[in-house]
């Protein structure tokens, strides 16, 4: 009894001992690498968010104000097929890291046994076949490793860092979801607006069609502006049916993306039908180092972590690795006698393993360890500088788009004006139908790309968003 108490009480000693020196670790100090980046945009933009607050610090639901907007990615975060995924991924890594975790602490572990044996007779001692029989009952740890160097604390943080980047990349896949939703919606709305004008142009040259027509049969046109018409009408029913084919397909991404039925009432008429769906402005005097803030450059800075982590489990697997094997309970040679007084056993087996020769192995790992950190290094400066390239992108289109809008405006008010100006002289025989014809062609023209640039003006600001990793607390 005294013999088994002393046991217990060095091992416990030997414990404390381990749980101390498991506070360090031989990983190198982790230094985060500057920035490979400018410390500013090369365009500066003026401008806040409605609320005030950065968009950086605003949640999506404040940075897409249509409710119907809102309710198509609410339910994209809940069916998106890609989304669960990444959960799952997420679930997995966390349940590695607590593999690595529990190896920090000893398992311990009931065992129960009963052995029998027989004996023939020219082996036995007493010269007559004997049959022996024993009993046992012990409860104990096995081959537990005393972390005296770090090596398990190092394989944890790797495990954990590993998990942290798999949040991170959930995280990301979140933010490309809310903008991709964002970008099908409104691209929906353009191809419907597209569709719309191509219906209206449609109509408008059938009936100067019809009435270019009966013109011929009253011998004041000829069969070539017939002709002409005639191609004309034959382009826009062209255009009707390619945008009606270009919104199913709208329809049918949308869908993909949300993983479920989407309600016609969520979904826009129109590009007019949008206003103050988004709101995306960026703060003036903002700093590249928000990029650090980035889902995916997080997610490349916890991998660095985890790299760092394993050249500190690298280095200790130079070093003795002690583990301990420590048991106690009852033996008997009687199962009835098992649990008596007297029948208690123990066991106490430390062993100690120090690598001697190996062939350059354990150096290898170590090379590897390293290589692989710094090969993390080079992917986190690639993010922090694909996350500036998208931002910088970002604004120079924001920066030129007011004016493009200006243009395409004026555009269209011009191609408007001359429209109606040779409508009436066609109508009053001063020009041929050839000019009507260019007219029409010239504000066909001019209200596509009015639709097409008011397209690139809020699909900019949903880029902007993304590319700031912001939208989303």
């Amino acid at each position: 009894m005294k013999t088994s108490t002393a046991l217990m009480r060095r091992s416990g000693a030997v414990l404390a001992a381990a749980l101390l020196s498991a506070c360090t670790t031989l990983a190198p100090d982790y230094q985060r690498p500057a920035a490979a980046v400018p410390s500013t945009w090369p365009q500066s933009v003026e401008g806040v968010t409605r609320t005030g607050s950065p968009i950086v610090e605003q949640p999506w639901r404040e940075v897409f104000l249509d409710p119907r907007l809102r309710s198509v990615i609410e339910r994209a975060l809940a069916n998106n097929r890609d989304l669960r995924v990444a959960a799952l991924n997420v679930a997995t890594a966390q349940a590695r890291y607590r593999v690595e975790r529990a190896d920090r602490l000893p398992a311990l572990d009931a065992d129960a046994s009963a052995t029998a044996r027989r004996l023939p007779a020219d082996l036995s001692a007493s010269g007559e076949a004997a049959i022996s029989r024993q009993y046992g009952a012990s409860i104990g740890i096995t081959a537990w490793e005393l972390d005296l160097f770090g090596r398990i604390r190092s394989l944890e943080q790797q495990a954990l860092q590993t998990y942290f980047a798999t949040e991170e990349a959930q995280r990301s896949a979140r933010v490309g979801l809310v903008a991709a939703v964002a970008d099908a919606w409104l691209a929906l709305a353009a191809d419907r607006s597209l569709l719309a004008l191509a219906q209206r142009t449609l109509d408008t040259q059938q009936q100067t069609l019809a009435i270019t027509r009966r013109s011929f049969e009253l011998g004041v046109s000829s069969r070539l502006a017939v002709s002409q018409i005639e191609t004309t009408v034959a382009r826009a029913r062209a255009d009707v049916a390619s945008q009606t084919a270009e919104v199913a397909k709208d329809r049918h991404a949308l869908a993909l993306l949300v993983g479920d039925a989407i309600d016609e009432a969520w979904l826009p008429g129109g590009l007019d039908d949008t206003d103050g769906a988004l709101l995306a402005r960026v703060p003036a005097g903002l700093s590249s180092d928000v990029l650090t803030r980035r889902p995916d450059v997080m997610q490349a800075e916890h991998q660095l972590i985890a790299a760092n982590a394993n050249i500190g489990a690298a280095r200790a697997a130079f070093l003795p690795r002690i583990s301990l094997t420590a048991a106690t309970g009852t033996a008997s040679s009687s199962l009835d006698s098992l649990f008596e007084a007297g029948q208690r056993s123990w066991s106490f087996v430390p062993t100690i393993n120090l690598p001697i020769f190996d062939a350059g192995a354990l150096a290898a790992s170590l090379d590897i360890a390293e290589l692989q950190r710094d090969s993390a290094v080079a992917s986190y400066d690639k993010a922090i500088q694909v996350a500036f390239r998208e931002v910088a992108d970002a604004l120079a289109d924001q920066a030129t788009i007011g004016e493009r809008l200006d243009a395409g405006e004026q555009l269209l008010a011009a191609a408007q004006d001359s429209y109606r100006l040779s409508e009436a002289r066609t109508r009053n025989g001063v020009d041929s139908h050839l000019s009507l014809l260019d007219a029409q062609r010239t504000l066909y023209g001019a209200e596509q790309e009015l639709i097409a640039t008011r397209l690139a003006e809020a699909s900019n600001r949903v880029a902007l968003v993304k590319a700031l990793g912001g939208g989303w607390q």
